[in-house]
């Protein structure tokens, strides 16, 4: 484990069970509701894996992971991704909260020693998917804005649930079709998000 990822997480009691663990970590680390999230994120992706016949159990393992970045303060993200390697991208360094989705991969990997690249690529871009997206990274993507973590009703939810009755492809589009006309609002737009969009945009 890099030091520093040692100096900035709290030590967990460890199961070797990876669902277990990734909840008694965020548990420990103050972010009790972040862990619920990916609690509910995992069987949520589970259960679109199924639908559209990806790998469940992999889908699962990513939902469980895929926040587990939230332990690091949002002012801490970009100083924390260089030290860790990261590219740290423009938009990433202007609204530090997106960077979350790769800091979370170098974290599945040091803090819980996952390798499956299937999995982390999925990780990393579960919230602004990317082109040339995989059905995993489809799945985990749509998962994590079906469960989303925030109070009431989604407001994109109804269109989204609408078009993964076509394929998961529209699904995805949905919502990032709907952030996309209201990208004006949006602090920044990633350019993963760009690229996803214009990609998926033709396929649909």
């Amino acid at each position: 484990m890099h030091p520093i990822l040692a100096e900035r997480t709290k030590p967990f009691p460890r199961t070797n069970r990876l669902r277990d663990d990734v909840r008694s970590f965020l548990s420990s680390n103050g972010c009790e509701k972040t862990a619920e999230h990916c609690m509910d994120v995992g069987t949520e992706a589970r259960r679109i894996a199924l639908r559209f016949g990806a790998d469940p159990v992999a889908a699962e393992t990513a939902g469980w992971l895929h926040d587990i970045s939230a332990v690091i303060p949002n002012g801490d993200r970009i100083a924390l991704s260089r030290e860790l390697g990261i590219e740290v991208l423009p938009e990433e360094e202007a609204f530090p909260m997106i960077i979350h989705q790769k800091l979370s991969v170098v974290m599945a990997e040091q803090l819980f020693g996952v390798t499956d690249a299937a999995i982390l690529d999925a990780v990393g871009c579960h919230t602004t998917l990317r082109a040339g997206s995989t059905l995993l990274d489809q799945v985990l993507f749509v998962a994590d804005k079906v469960a989303w973590d925030q109070p009431g009703t989604p407001p994109y939810i109804c269109e989204l649930q609408e078009q993964l009755n076509r394929s998961l492809i529209h699904g995805a589009f949905a919502y990032i079709n709907y952030l996309w006309e209201r990208k004006h609002t949006l602090k920044v737009v990633h350019p993963w998000l760009k690229e996803a969009y214009e990609e998926l945009r033709h396929r649909v």
